[in-house]
C-alpha cells in the first residue's frame, strides 16, 4: 500500500519532520494501541516531550499548562527500553519502503532523546490528573495520553535526589527497562539501512523460529518481520508477499494467531532480539540469531507447541476452521492439555448483557471453550478423513476427545442451546409449558423471566431500546444431556440452525460415531501415511468385492467408491489420498467412463472431470458443489435457493461404514441414475 509520501534520505531533524504525519500509525501497527486516535504531528510531540523532560523546551501558554502535546493514546511510552522492536521492523526486508522511512525517522529522533539515554532516570505509569505537564529542579513529568476517567499515562524524568514533581495521585509506576537501543546502536542501524538497504530476508531464520516455538510458517514470518499487524488492507502488497512467500489466506490466518499477542507483549518479545552490533544483520545468516533469541523469548512466555508438518498446517489454513486459527486448531489436538479451558472445569452462569442473556464466567473463558466446540469439534471429522495415519494432529484426536468430554461432564458448565422454537403463545408461557415453572437461580440478578428444569435453562428475550423483544434463548448443562425425556424436550424445542451448534457438537461427541472414529485412530488400523478416505486402505475387502461385481480392477473400484461417498473427491484430493500419479488416476477414471458408471464433464468448482450420473447441485465458496444423490447420502441439506449453502453435517458413519452403505444402495438398485 502506498502512503503517498516522497522518499527522503536525509538525516537529523529534517528527516523525521518530513515524514511526520498521521500515517506513521500504519508503520507502527501492532506495536501501539488506539490507532484511530493518532493525529498529525505525533513524532514532533514525542520529540517535544523528551526535550520538555530535559528542560530543553518550554511550552507556550500561561504557566506552561499546554504541555508538549499528545501523541496518539500514549502507548508509545512503552517504546522506552523496548525500541528494539521498532528497529527490527525498520531493518527487515519485508517492510515497505514508505513505512521504513517513517520508522527510520522515528529511530533518528529517538536516538537524540532522553528515552534512549541509558543514564536517564525514567519512570512510566498511570496518574489521576487533568494536568499535562509539570517541571522543576527535581525533574519533570508529562501526560502522554488522552484522559480516561481522570486517568492518564505519564512519563517522568528525575534529575535530582528528591522525588520529582507529580502531576497528581500516581496509581501505578514502574522503572523503564534498559534493553537494546542505545543512541549509538540506533544511529548505526539507521545508517546501515540507508547505506546497504534492508537486512536480507532469510527463510532459514523463519525455519529456526518455527522449530523453536512450534509456530506455523506464516506466523513465524510475521513475527520475525517485527510482529507485523495486518489490520489495514491490503493485507500484504505484492512485494511483501514475494519477500515473505505468503498467500493471502496464510497471512490472514497468521494475523489472527498473533492477534492474541497484545502490543505490550509484542514489544517485550522483540525488545532484545537484535545483535549488539546491528551490522550483524547483514552478515550471512545474520537473521538466524535474531530468530533464536525471539524463539527463546516466546517459549519463556507461551511455551512451545508440537511441530506440525507444513503440509498439514497449510491444509488446515485452507480448510479455515473458524473461529479458530490454524495454529490454535492444531494445538487443540497436538497439545490439548495446554489449552486452558481443557485443563480445568469451568463454572458458568447466565449474565445479563446489552444483547440479552449469555453464558458467562469470571474471565469469559467460556468464549474459548465455545470456540473449541465450534471450530475443533465441528472439523474433527475432517482430521479423521483427510490427514494421514501418523500425523500428530490426527493422532491427538483421542486425547482431545477425552479431555473435552471430561469438561462437558462438569455439572456447573452451562452452554448455549440456541433459539427457543415456540408458537403464538408468549415466550415465557411457552417456556413453562415445555420446561416447567421453576425459575433459574444464578449468582447474578436477571431482569427477564426464566425457567430451569435442571438440564435446560430458558431465558425470555429482553426488550431493547426500540421496544422490540429479542429472541428467547435456551441454555443447557451438558453433564445432564443424554437420552432421557428432558434431553428430548430440549432437542425438540431448540430451533434448527447456527444457534444450536454447541448442542449438536455435544450430542455428536457423546455419540457412537465419534467413539468409533476414536477407536479407529487408536487402533492404528491404517499404516503410517495412509488415509481413511482411501477405501483401498480403510476397506480393502469392500474394494475387492466392488471390483469383482463391476468387473474392473481395484483402482477403478476404489475411485468409484470415493465418487459415491466423499463430498470432495477432487483430482488433487484423490491423488493425495491414494498416493497416485496422474497417469494411474486417469487410467482408473477412463475405466469407469468406459463402463458407463460415470460421465465426463466440466463443472464450476468441481476440481474433477468425472461425475456420478444424475442431478448436480451448485455451490459458492466456501461450500462444496456435488451430486444430489451424494448430498442426500451424507445428509447435506439444500438451502432455500436449492443450492448447497450449509456446512457439512457431522457424520453418522465412519468412512468404511459410509463406503459400505453407499455400495449397498447401488447393489439394491438405489444408486445414482
Amino acid at each position: 500500500m502506498s502512503d503517498d509520501l516522497p522518499m527522503v534520505h536525509v538525516t537529523g531533524e529534517a528527516a523525521w519532520t518530513a515524514v511526520d504525519d498521521q500515517r506513521v500509525v500504519l508503520a507502527l501497527g501492532g506495536l501501539i494501541e488506539g490507532p484511530g486516535m493518532w493525529r498529525t504531528g505525533t513524532l514532533a510531540c514525542m520529540e517535544r516531550t523528551g526535550r520538555f523532560l530535559t528542560g530543553a523546551w518550554d511550552p507556550p501558554g500561561p504557566e506552561g499548562e499546554d504541555g508538549p502535546g499528545i501523541a496518539g493514546e500514549g502507548s508509545w511510552a512503552r517504546f522506552i527500553g523496548r525500541i528494539g522492536a521498532v528497529a527490527l521492523r525498520a531493518a527487515v526486508a519485508s517492510t515497505p519502503p514508505e513505512r521504513r522511512e517513517r520508522l527510520l525517522a522515528l529511530l533518528e529522533m529517538w536516538a537524540e532523546s532522553p528515552f534512549a539515554d541509558p543514564a536517564a532516570r525514567l519512570r512510566t505509569g498511570v496518574v489521576v490528573t487533568e494536568r499535562t505537564a509539570v517541571r522543576d529542579g527535581r525533574g519533570a513529568a508529562v501526560s502522554v495520553g488522552w484522559g480516561r476517567e481522570g486517568r492518564r499515562r505519564f512519563v517522568e524524568l528525575r534529575t535530582g535526589d528528591a522525588e520529582p514533581p507529580s502531576l497528581g495521585e500516581i496509581e501505578e509506576a514502574r522503572e523503564v527497562p534498559r534493553g537494546w537501543g542505545s543512541p549509538e546502536q540506533l544511529r548505526r542501524l539507521v545508517a546501515l539501512v540507508r547505506e546497504r538497504g534492508p537486512a536480507p530476508w532469510d527463510r532459514e531464520a523463519v525455519a529456526l523460529l518455527m522449530d523453536g516455538t512450534g509456530m506455523g510458517r506464516a506466523v513465524a514470518s510475521l513475527a520475525l518481520a517485527g510482529m507485523v499487524s495486518l489490520s489495514h488492507r491490503p493485507l500484504l502488497d505484492a512485494d511483501e508477499r514475494a519477500t515473505l512467500r505468503l498467500k493471502t489466506a496464510e497471512a490472514e490466518d497468521a494475523h489472527g494467531e498473533l492477534a492474541r499477542v497484545g502490543p505490550a507483549e509484542r514489544l517485550e518479545l522483540l525488545a532484545d532480539v537484535l545483535p549488539e552490533d546491528p551490522a550483524g544483520l547483514w552478515e550471512p545468516g545474520g537473521m538466524r540469531p535474531v530468530a533464536e533469541r525471539l524463539a527463546e523469548a516466546w517459549r519463556a512466555r507461551y511455551g512451545r507447541r508440537t511441530m506440525v508438518p507444513e503440509r498439514t498446517f497449510g491444509a488446515v489454513v485452507e480448510m479455515r476452521p473458524f473461529p479458530l486459527t490454524a495454529g490454535r486448531f492444531c494445538a487443540a489436538f497436538t497439545d490439548p492439555a495446554g489449552e486452558p479451558t481443557l485443563r480445568a472445569d469451568l463454572d458458568t452462569w447466565l449474565r445479563r448483557t446489552d444483547y440479552g442473556c449469555s453464558a458467562a464466567d469470571e474471565r469469559w473463558q467460556i468464549v474459548r471453550f465455545e470456540e473449541l466446540l465450534s471450530g475443533a469439534v465441528r472439523n474433527l471429522p475432517w482430521i479423521y478423513a483427510e490427514l494421514p495415519a501418523g500425523d500428530p494432529v490426527r493422532d491427538g484426536v483421542p486425547r482431545f476427545v477425552g479431555l473435552i468430554g471430561e469438561r462437558l461432564n462438569h455439572p456447573e458448565l452451562l452452554l448455549d442451546a440456541g433459539f427457543f422454537r415456540h408458537g403464538e403463545n408468549e415466550p415465557i408461557t411457552a417456556l413453562r409449558e415445555v420446561f416447567g415453572g421453576r425459575p433459574y437461580a444464578g449468582p447474578e440478578r436477571l431482569d427477564v423471566a426464566t425457567v430451569d428444569d435442571g438440564l435446560t435453562v430458558g431465558a425470555e428475550g429482553a426488550i431493547d431500546r426500540r421496544g422490540y423483544r429479542n429472541a428467547t434463548r435456551l441454555y443447557f448443562r451438558p453433564a445432564f444431556y443424554g437420552d432421557d425425556e428432558r434431553s428430548k424436550r430440549l432437542s425438540a424445542a431448540s430451533a434448527t440452525g447456527v444457534g444450536r451448534r454447541e448442542l449438536d457438537a455435544v450430542e455428536w461427541l457423546r455419540g457412537p460415531v465419534c467413539a468409533r472414529i476414536v477407536e479407529r485412530i487408536e487402533s492404528a488400523s491404517l499404516p503410517a501415511g495412509a488415509y481413511e478416505s482411501n477405501p483401498a486402505a480403510s476397506a480393502p475387502a469392500l474394494v475387492a468385492r466392488v471390483a469383482d461385481a463391476l468387473g474392473v480392477d481395484e483402482d477403478a473400484a476404489a475411485l468409484h467408491l470415493q465418487l459415491l461417498a466423499l463430498p470432495a473427491p477432487t483430482d488433487r484430493n484423490v491423488r493425495t489420498w491414494n498416493g497416485w500419479k496422474a497417469a494411474r488416476h486417469q487410467k482408473a477414471a477412463a475405466t469407469l467412463v468406459e463402463r458407463g458408471l460415470v460421465i465426463e464433464d466440466k463443472r464450476p468448482r468441481a476440481g474433477r472431470q468425472i461425475f456420478l450420473p444424475g442431478e448436480w447441485i451448485h455451490a459458492k465458496k466456501p461450500y462444496q458443489p456435488m451430486e444430489a444423490w451424494k448430498a442426500e447420502l451424507i445428509g447435506l441439506r439444500r438451502s432455500y435457493n436449492l443450492r448447497l449453502e450449509n456446512p457439512l453435517p457431522l457424520p453418522t458413519r465412519t468412512l468404511p461404514e459410509l463406503f459400505a452403505h453407499a455400495w449397498s444402495l447401488v447393489e439394491k438398485g438405489e444408486g445414482p441414475a
